[in-house]
């Protein structure tokens, strides 16, 4: 390879000396800044800049900054922008795709895996009322017949447990699936997706969202962000749950009509939600939903934020997408897969 050229747009804090792949494959390193990643909206010139004849992009999740068509027209000959996470919405995919970009993730263990504990963290502390329970000792106060919890699963006794839906059944859904089995919690789904076969395999009940909102106890949301699923649970969704429900999102803010959830919630037609994700992030401080107290849980976005290197092997996913690229392969986890036969025409076989 004649030193390709490689933008690390968001670098990986955790990630170490794990850059050094790329200079023994004699690659030129350009790093991102910090400000890229803060909520401001003046970064496309100082990206475009940067990113000037890149052949490759690669990083974590941007939160305020996208990768945009202009960026990507800064470099001509830009092969892959390669994500180290799971999520690919602040990439402009269909302009990636016009262009003949391959854009790919990162789903490892470490990433999909966090989420589905921190999913599960948030419904037990809203049906346990967990910190209800602290706040209570700490008043001085004992075993308040008001902070009873939630019973999750099913018991020999004949209660039959809440239900939980989760809407979108990949990984993370699916790893939320197993680890509520043990609970015996009755368990449904919607994924427009997959076929029957993928839900029966867990033992989970393939259901169309309707019924899911209208049986469901806890809502899990687990869907990647698209156009077509932007604000997929809004006021005519909030309408069929039960007043009782639970709704969780671990996934991505859009997917939710905040204004709406907000209205629900004030209106009793919601009884409480754990958000790990919002449509303005970080959260405004006028945000309403701050005011809910214990009823809403609110997480900066980091459900995946785990110790133990959990970055770093995303970051090598990344890199071996990265390097298979530049000697013309395709390589695994391409999220846009209709632009592989015009990429191979671009770049198979050809290295950078």
């Amino acid at each position: 390879m004649s030193n390709p050229k490689v933008l690390i747009y968001a670098p990986a804090d955790e990630a170490g000396d794990v850059y050094s792949i790329f200079e023994k494959a004699d690659c030129k390193l350009v790093f991102g800044k910090p400000s890229w990643n803060t909520p401001r909206d003046e970064n496309e010139p100082d990206m475009c800049a940067t990113a000037k004849d890149a052949d490759a992009l690669t990083g974590r999740s941007l939160r305020s900054s996208r990768i945009t068509a202009k960026v990507m027209d800064s470099a001509p000959n830009l092969r892959i922008i390669a994500k180290s996470t799971i999520g690919v919405d602040d990439v402009d995919v269909d302009d990636a795709t016009a262009r003949g970009i391959l854009v790919t993730n990162a789903p490892v263990e470490s990433n999909w895996g966090g989420v589905a504990e921190g999913t599960m963290a948030m419904i037990l502390t809203l049906i346990k009322r967990t910190r209800e329970r602290d706040e209570s000792v700490r008043q001085g106060k004992w075993r308040d017949p008001a902070l009873n919890g939630l019973y999750l699963g099913g018991r020999q006794d004949g209660y039959r447990g809440l239900t939980v839906g989760l809407v979108g059944f990949g990984r993370i859904a699916r790893r939320v699936a197993e680890l509520l089995a043990p609970w015996k919690t009755r368990i449904i789904a919607f994924d427009p997706y997959l076929d029957r076969s993928q839900f029966a395999k867990t033992g989970v009940d393939q259901v169309d969202l309707p019924t899911l909102l209208k049986e469901s106890d806890i809502i899990s949301l687990h869907p990647i962000l698209t156009k077509e699923n932007h604000h997929m649970i809004g006021k005519k969704e909030f309408a069929l749950m039960k007043p009782s429900a639970i709704l969780i999102n671990t996934s991505r803010g859009p997917i939710i009509d905040e204004k709406a959830m907000v209205e629900a919630l004030e209106a009793g037609k919601l009884a409480a939600a754990g958000l790990d994700a919002f449509e303005r992030e970080p959260l405004p401080a006028d945000s309403p939903l701050r005011k809910f107290g214990h009823r809403v849980l609110l997480s900066p976005h980091m459900a995946s934020a785990t110790h133990g290197e959990s970055r770093r092997a995303g970051t090598e996913y990344a890199i071996r997408s990265v390097l298979a690229a530049f000697n013309g392969e395709v390589p695994d986890s391409v999220y846009n897969r209709e632009v592989i036969p015009r990429w191979k025409e671009r770049f198979g076989g050809r290295k950078a």
